[in-house]
């Protein structure tokens, strides 16, 4: 199984507001750097965008080490958030789970990937992850 890294991040002005999202793959020497926004989103929206895109560039199963600044993307997937909401219909233990048919997309693609989630802090000193933070609100901008 290939090892992939992928750094991802999402960027919203409001919320709900023009938002952007960004992934960066990364493996041995290559790169491949994706991008994309929308109008009217949400933060949370564009932070799971940023992972659903990256993992579907991926051709075939790989390992992946997930770099994420987003504690709701790396708690549901470290946590056994995302697994709950699962067994429950696409619920939350009090309601609406938002966002569900991202999760749903979310899980397919988990389902076809070895993935480890890491939580890194936004904005400091991880290369990769600023420059996805750029990316995604440079997208968010072209609604601005």
């Amino acid at each position: 199984m290939k090892e992939v890294i992928l750094y991802t991040d999402g960027a919203c002005s409001g919320n709900p507001g023009p938002g952007g999202w960004a992934a960066i793959l990364r493996y041995g020497q290559s790169e491949k750097v994706l991008s994309g926004g929308e109008a009217e989103t949400t933060n949370n929206r564009m932070e799971l965008l940023g992972v659903i895109h990256g993992l579907a560039a991926l051709k075939e199963g790989c390992a992946v080490t997930l770099f994420t600044d987003s504690q709701y993307v790396a708690n549901a997937l470290n946590n056994g958030w995302l697994r709950d909401w699962k067994k429950r219909g696409w619920k939350r233990r009090d309601g609406e789970l938002k966002n569900a048919e991202l999760w749903q997309e979310l899980d397919r693609l988990l389902s076809l990937h070895r993935v480890e989630a890491r939580w890194v802090k936004g904005h400091a000193e991880n290369e990769y992850n600023n420059r996805c933070d750029a990316l995604a609100v440079a997208e968010r901008e072209k609604f601005g």
